[in-house]
């Protein structure tokens, strides 16, 4: 048997998530659905970043095994048959014991805001006609770096082992049309980055200051933290692996 990556691309909206679900649509049941008609027998596809019910992704990842060779023209068939909001990108043979969610090094996510109303937006970013303090975000994003427990931040009934993940990168960007957080971490816990945009922007409001975000993340009670924050301005933008090269 060999062991296949399979790259994918999606927009969350019709979809309840990236990873198999007992009630609703999701990109994997999309995907084997299509993948067994294509192939004539069923696969399981193992995910490597689950996304929640309306996130979108410039670039997630399945793995499966196979015996034999896939056909020469696998991806141009897959996706005809996948639904218009998913994209398989590449999938190539890996070493048989290569796990496309264990073998992850980092996961980077962008959350994306637009001040004035724009309905070519509409769906992919979050419409937030307020204020913001420019300073206090990029001093926020700064904040969430010297911290590595995150239960603030973790939604409840969440089954983890740790509430720790190593934030590498956290960063606002700011344009005349709107604004992009951006976290990159060696992992993420359930509905952390939404969790962590919406607490930061209090502070860019300056209904928070510096020390009341401190006390939010220092309390480890997600009862403190703010997840108004809605699904379809977060994007899960690279999985990166050892072999990435860069």
């Amino acid at each position: 048997m060999a062991r296949y990556f399979l790259e994918m691309m999606y927009m969350g909206g019709p979809f309840n998530g990236f990873q198999i679900q007992p009630d609703g649509r999701t990109v994997q049941s999309e995907t084997e659905m299509a993948m067994a008609t294509l192939l004539r027998k069923p696969v399981t596809l193992t995910g490597s970043s689950r996304t929640d019910s309306g996130v979108h992704a410039l670039q997630n990842y399945f793995h499966f095994d196979w015996e034999g060779d896939l056909p020469s023209t696998f991806l141009y068939n897959l996706n005809a048959l996948l639904p218009s909001e998913v994209a398989a990108l590449s999938c190539d043979q890996m070493q048989d014991d290569a796990h496309c969610r264990f073998d992850a090094i980092s996961r980077e996510y962008a959350y994306h805001l637009h001040l004035r109303k724009d309905p070519f937006r509409h769906g992919r970013s979050w419409y937030y006609p307020y204020t913001l303090d420019h300073v206090a975000l990029s001093r926020a994003a700064a904040v969430v770096m010297e911290y590595d427990d995150f239960t603030s931040f973790s939604k409840r009934n969440t089954q983890v082992k740790t509430f720790n993940c190593r934030i590498l990168e956290s960063a606002w960007s700011f344009g005349e049309e709107g604004l992009v957080y951006r976290v990159r971490a060696n992992r993420f816990l359930r509905g952390m980055v939404r969790g962590l945009v919406g607490t930061m922007l209090q502070m860019g409001r300056g209904k928070i200051d510096e020390s009341g975000l401190r006390a939010v993340i220092e309390s480890r009670d997600c009862t403190n933290a703010n997840f108004t924050t809605p699904a379809h301005g977060l994007f899960l933008v690279r999985v990166r692996y050892p072999w990435d090269g860069d």
